[in-house]
Formats: structure tokens, C-alpha cells, sequence
């Protein structure tokens, strides 16, 4: 099990937290510093079964200087989006565990990281 976290991020101290209460196995990438390439982010979109403008923080500053919001959301767009989260990681939706069953799980409340922790 991996976490994708940002240790300034609450929501990801919390699911570290809760992992650790539970004994969990895992390993933590901080992924601002440990940047996931455009195939690890289409290899997680494809794990947690979203696109990348799912899991994109379109609120952030980067977001909207790229003018985000009104870029396409098709198919036609995805490596758009994936791209701008590869050269921008901060837009990433953090935290996100991916599960030693294949899976994935955008994890920023208790039931998401309890789901993964059953999936682990």
C-alpha cells in the first residue's frame, strides 16, 4: 500500500494517523518532491476508475492561472489534464492510497482511508 501525500495537508496527516492507529503496511510518497509521471498518474486514474479532471484541485492558484476550469473535460482532453498535473503536481487531490489489490481511493475522509485499509 502507498500513500500519496502532502505533509502540510491535514486531510493526509489524518489518514497517516488513522493507517498508523490501524498497523497498516504502507509506504509514503511525497509526491510534490517524488513527482508521478503522466504514465503513474494514468496508471491511478485508471486504479481509481476517475479521470484527471476528478482528481484535479481546481481551486489552487496554478489551476487558475492555467485557466483550468475551462479547459474540455472529453477524451479528446485527458492528456491535456494529465500533463498539467505531471508539470503541476500540487493540482493533484491528495491524499490517495493505492491498495495492494489493484485499486485506489482518494482518501480525504475516515470511510475512504477504512475502505482502503480493507482492500490493503
Amino acid at each position: 500500500m502507498e500513500i500519496w501525500i502532502n505533509p502540510a495537508c491535514s486531510k493526509c496527516r489524518s489518514a497517516i494517523g488513522l493507517l498508523d492507529d490501524e498497523g497498516a503496511d504502507y509506504t509514503v510518497r511525497r509526491y510534490l518532491e517524488d513527482v508521478p509521471s503522466e504514465d503513474e498518474i494514468r496508471a491511478v486514474l485508471e486504479r481509481l476508475g476517475l479521470e484527471p479532471w476528478d482528481i484535479t484541485r481546481t481551486q489552487e492558484a496554478e489551476a487558475k492561472e492555467l485557466g483550468l476550469k475551462e479547459w474540455p473535460r472529453d477524451a479528446g482532453a485527458r492528456a491535456r489534464w494529465v500533463t498539467a498535473l505531471a508539470e503541476h503536481p500540487k493540482l493533484i487531490q491528495r491524499p490517495i492510497i493505492t491498495a495492494d489489490d489493484g485499486s485506489a481511493v482518494v482518501a480525504r475522509t475516515e470511510d475512504a482511508v477504512r475502505d482502503a485499509l480493507g482492500r490493503g
